[in-house]
């Protein structure tokens, strides 16, 4: 605890504090402010620098362009790769775990330990990771770097610990998974195929031990030829020289046959008696010509042969396609007995897999699902039905449905919230779904003990809007909205005018303004303009209001008292009038003489809509175009319940909307808000003649910025046309510091609009891009009739407060340190039935009536931060307490003043700056409690989406398809062990299936071998050493694979345990799960026992029997 005296009483400036910070405010942070008069305040600061850690939670979405796919039957989890290098592991619903090789390569594939809890991936710089999966997060316990050759496959069989990895070489080498050394056991390509074939046979595209035998491999080479290896002999049994080249193969699990997949759309089949033809050979989708051949088709990239007891076997296939018709989508083709189905795919097939009851390759498989991996989605083909329907997926991938153009963050939402929302968007989900549960439901989740209501709101580029529940770090859908449906659809020749006007997605979404206790909701769109929601469980029929602005500033025609069609007039008495709304097609004189002037860009619904229950939209606001020019991008927006306000400014100026009386009650440009208060005298101005670009907004790449560039350049200098926008949702525009000045923050509060001011009231407070902050007090009529009735008056005053840099954020302290929470009303549904005992009134929360004279007679604190500076302010006064100079090199993105909710009076300012810092600042004292390099800016993604939120949580968008969560509260990463899901839950192997006396003796077991004696070599401490193979297997080569130890084990046993108790409870369930195995062996011992015992009896019978018996009597 920490006790910070100031002085607060007596303060008097005559002037602005200076874009340095005022004489008497230093650029350390606790320094005081000199007053003749000083009265002490004591703050009790608890926040301290241990409570502050940065760490990643959790990932949400699909991950961005994926490579592979695998599957654990037993455990039943998926595991996803991708060409970052990242490994997403998927179970039940909750069970979600991200993974990132430190390399950042691409994975190739990805191999389970099937019923182990350990991971194989191979990836593109040749190295094979193994993870552990019995820890909450994995790591790597071993590395095998490949420094020759290049990995093409690998194949890991059911039961084995040795690993087969195949070569761009040709050549097939194995590895021991346990301890990840390279066995001396290599089979050369040059051994495999014949001495007399001239030509390389490529690199292997195929590795598959026979379902009969064990002991023989199946290699499958690029181009055609493959070779079935003998290992217990070193030699080939047979080899297979085929025309086409080969993409997969596919067993069927007698071990007797085996189909292939080619380049030329053909499926060949194999039959092990015969090997020197194929016994059939389809083109599935290719249709015979006239001179009997078949059309050419798409290659077959991968095929699934199995089999059922009960129907007739599945062939599935992805590709194959004939070439005669262009535009066709992706397919996946089920071949079920003598039916064929095609599914259309909406994007490229990446990987399939078809999941089936056993693990064992050597049993009848009896498919029941088809996972296929697409480049943007993930679905499961339910194979039981003959309609083959998909199954619901439980997982958010679907968040970049449309490219995420905004988000915005909610902790501790009202508890009431979630599940209406949830309600609501239930009515409107697709339909015709599997009704069995989803196959992959591995692991264990449980709610952790921290868990409180969270909401994330994503806005995407087709102007849609999803609310999603974050609560307990997992994400599922609640509610979606379409903001395109407000706005009529052009029809003939407005399509081609309409493309001219607005951006080539006119509704993406630039930042969203919501309150969740009154459940309003306002979207700002990239046509400069505004839609209010209202939130009723009942749907309604009404017409859409809308107020077309025509915010300008021209040299010749400067705003003046008289013009009140498209201006405000500044009344004598500190007032401000009303603006009627511009009568639709009704514009002032000479509006239509030219094209493209006083029209806005998109044309809103003139006529009653019904809207269902949910969100509908009441009030639209839209910028005009002027003289030719398209309107100006709206760079801040604040709306208040309690008020009944909205306030949105750009680049031109300021507005304020009565959304309850519907009308415009200010419009106004930033320079007649200074008034004669101007600190850098300027005069009237015209608009900027060229409009953004927006293409950042939906762009789906990962464009690189040039770093070194930006953070060279100076956030409000000339230079930065091309630089970060400065909205705090996405487009932050470049402001030239000499003509351009928009207004980049806004938000309503109780304060104090003078320094004569003795309780505080209804204000606005603007911040603009030169680092200015003006105070607008208004006086709002209380009475909820005279509300509806009386005009609110605005009068701006000469109050002016500078900071360095664009201003960010504004939020307020009472004297005790306290967060003040903005007024606001209590939700009520306008479109209820009338209820005559209880009357819909506005029941209002925190407004300044309700304030106690001595509460209010107090003052408060006021907190400003700029992209370079935060500054603490006591008002009325307009003393400056403290200023902290947050950067000198970079510029802050966003900053957030928010609340640790499990420490008292926990307020804190986070900020995340271009060069990647994450820095947290006390509160009001604005001491550095933390500065970490975090997260380095690589793309205009990260700062459009990066936000902080209550509870020491905040999220960016890490890819075009992914959210990533992450916390800097210490508690939260203590406790983030209990709140992630369990991927390895202990699970009894299946048994092998019992073939029967008649079926071994005429089809052949299927034959073992020990690969213990083939394989095995011992590593030492300083040399490799072959034991019981050392005659077969010989050394492997030092310089064809470097062995790296990873930091796993103890990585993942100080991540799982986190303490003493976790120690112990990890000795716990190891002990649980030896003991469950000893006493299964116990039980199979005994069964053996009495097997044994009873075989014994029946036959000494059978020899009494037939003791005395002459060999006739048989």
């Amino acid at each position: 605890m920490k006790k910070f005296r100031k002085v607060l009483d007596g303060l008097t400036t005559s002037s602005p504090v200076n874009a340095g910070g005022s004489p008497a405010c230093g650029s350390a942070a606790g320094t005081p402010t000199a007053a003749p008069t000083p009265r002490e305040l004591d703050i009790q600061e608890t926040l301290m620098s241990e409570h502050f850690q940065i760490c990643k939670t959790v990932r949400h979405g699909f991950p961005y362009q994926p490579t592979a796919l695998t599957f654990d039957p037993v455990q039943k989890i998926l595991a996803i790769g991708s060409r970052s290098g990242g490994v997403r592991i998927l179970g039940r619903p909750g069970v979600d775990c991200f993974c990132q090789h430190e390399s950042g390569a691409a994975v190739l594939q990805l191999q389970f330990l099937i019923n182990e809890g350990a991971l194989v991936t191979a990836c593109a710089d040749d190295t094979l990771h193994l993870w552990n999966l019995r820890q909450r997060r994995p790591a790597i316990l071993h590395s095998l770097k490949f420094n020759r050759e290049r990995i093409t496959f690998c194949h890991l069989p059911f039961q084995s610990k040795w690993l087969y990895v195949g070569t761009e070489r040709g050549n097939t080498h194995i590895v021991n998974v346990e301890s990840f050394i390279l066995s001396g056991y290599v089979i050369m390509w040059n051994k495999a195929i014949e001495l007399s074939t001239k030509t390389h046979p490529g690199p292997i595209v195929h590795l598959s031990d026979s379902p009969k035998d064990e002991g023989k491999l199946l290699i499958g080479f690029e181009s055609g030829t493959i070779v079935m290896w003998d290992l217990r002999s070193k030699r080939a049994d047979f080899r297979i020289y085929y025309d086409e080249a080969i993409h997969s193969v596919s067993w069927h699990h007698e071990g007797r046959q085996f189909m292939c997949s080619h380049s030329d759309g053909s499926l060949s089949m194999w039959n092990l008696r015969n090997t020197a033809k194929p016994f059939q050979v389809t083109f599935p989708h290719g249709k015979s010509q006239r001179d009997g051949r078949k059309e050419s088709c798409k290659p077959i990239l991968k095929v699934e042969y199995k089999t059922c007891r009960n129907s007739e076997s599945f062939v599935i296939f992805s590709g194959g396609l004939s070439y005669d018709k262009a535009g066709r989508r992706p397919t996946l083709t089920i071949m079920h007995g003598k039916a064929i189905t095609v599914l259309e795919m909406d994007h490229p097939i990446v990987e399939f897999l078809v999941l089936c009851e056993t693990p064992y390759l050597n049993e009848v498989q009896e498919p029941y699902a088809a996972v296929v991996l697409l480049e943007k989605d993930l679905i499961v083909v339910d194979l039981t039905q003959s309609s083959f329907p998909i199954f619901e997926n439980p997982y958010p991938m679907d968040i970049h449905e449309s490219p995420v153009t905004c988000t915005a963050y909610f902790a501790d939402c009202p508890p009431d919230i979630i599940p209406v929302l949830y309600s609501i968007g239930a009515k409107h989900k697709k339909t015709g779904y599997s009704h069995k549960e989803w196959p992959v439901s591995g692991g264990t989740w449980t709610v952790g003990s921290q868990s409180y209501p969270e909401i994330i709101i994503t806005g995407h580029a087709d102007g849609s809007i999803k609310f999603w529940d974050a609560t307990a770090i997992t994400l599922q859908m609640l509610y979606k909205l379409k903001t395109s449906k407000v706005f009529e659809k052009p029809k003939g020749s407005e399509t081609a005018r309409g493309a001219e006007l607005v951006e080539e997605d006119p509704y993406a979404v630039q930042m969203v303004s919501w309150c969740p206790q009154s459940r309003i909701f306002c979207v700002v769109g990239i046509s400069a303009h505004i839609i209010l929601y209202c939130f009723s469980r009942h749907d309604s029929n009404t017409a859409i209001t809308s107020l077309e602005v025509r915010l300008q500033c021209e040299v010749e025609d400067v705003i003046s008292p008289s013009d009140t069609e498209n201006a405000v007039c500044l009344m004598d008495a500190g007032g401000h009038s009303p603006q009627p709304p511009s009568p639709r097609g009704n514009t002032p004189d000479g509006a239509r003489d030219g094209a493209r002037d006083s029209i806005p860009c998109l044309k809103v619904k003139d006529r009653v809509i019904r809207m269902p229950p949910g969100y509908q939209a009441e009030l639209v606001v839209q910028l005009l175009w002027v003289d030719g020019e398209p309107p100006q991008q709206i760079t801040s927006l604040d709306l208040n319940s309690a008020y009944g306000l909205l306030a949105l400014g750009n680049c031109n100026g300021l507005v304020v909307v009565d959304y309850l009386q519907k009308t415009i009650i200010l419009c106004m440009t930033t320079l007649e808000l200074y008034g004669s208060a101007d600190p850098f005298q300027r005069l009237t101005r015209s608009p900027r003649k060229n409009r953004q670009s927006t293409s950042g907004l939906t762009e789906l790449s990962d464009n690189q910025v040039s770093l070194d560039q930006e953070r060279s350049k100076s956030p409000t200098s000339e230079s930065r046309e091309n630089s970060f926008s400065r909205s705090r949702s996405s487009s932050v525009s470049s402001i030239d510091r000499d003509t351009k000045e928009a207004v980049t923050t806004l938000h309503f509060a109780e304060s104090y609009g003078r320094r004569s001011d003795v309780l505080p009231a209804p204000c606005l407070w603007v911040g603009t891009s030169l680092g200015l902050v003006l105070i607008v007090p208004m006086s709002i009529p209380t009475d909820e009739q005279e509300r509806m009735e009386e005009p609110v008056t605005i009068a701006p005053t000469s109050t002016v407060l500078m900071l360095k840099g664009s201003v960010l954020r504004f939020s307020f302290l009472d004297c005790t340190g306290g967060l003040i929470h903005s007024p606001h009303e209590a939700w009520r549904d306008t479109h209820a039935p009338d209820d005559p005992e209880r009357p819909r009134r506005r029941r209002l929360v925190n407004f300044s009536p309700c304030f106690s004279q001595e509460a209010g007679g107090d003052g408060h604190l006021a907190v400003v931060c700029s992209e370079r500076q935060a500054k603490v302010f006591f008002m009325p006064s307009q003393a400056c307490l403290y200023v902290h100079n947050i950067t000198e090199s970079s510029f802050v993105l966003r900053a957030d003043v928010v609340a640790i909710s499990n420490i008292s009076n926990s307020v804190c300012l986070a900020c995340f700056c271009a060069n990647g810092h994450i820095m947290i600042l006390s509160l009001p004292s604005l001491r550095p409690l933390l500065d970490v390099h975090y997260l380095p800016l690589t793309d205009m993604r990260i700062a459009r989406t990066f936000c902080f939120t209550n509870g020491g949580q905040a999220l960016y968008l890490s890819s075009p398809t992914e959210i990533q969560r992450i916390t800097y509260s210490q508690e939260m990463c203590d406790n983030l062990q209990e709140m992630l899901g369990e991927l390895f839950t202990p699970t009894d192997t299946p048994e092998a299936q019992n073939r029967g006396f008649l079926k071994g003796f005429f089809g052949g077991n299927t034959q073992t071998f020990d690969r213990e004696e083939l394989y095995s070599v011992l590593m030492t401490q300083r040399r490799v050493c072959p034991i019981v193979g050392e005659a077969a297997a010989g050394k492997a080569s030092r310089s064809l694979a470097q062995h790296i130890p990873g930091q796993g084990s103890v990585e993942g046993v100080r991540a799982a345990a986190g303490g003493a108790v976790g120690e112990l409870a990890r000795a716990r369930i190891a002990l649980d799960e030896r003991g469950q195995r000893l006493g299964e062996l116990e039980e199979r011992t005994a069964l053996m026992m009495a097997s044994a015992e009873t075989f014994s009896k029946h036959a000494h019978e059978l020899m009494l029997k037939c003791k005395d018996k002459k060999w006739y009597q048989f």
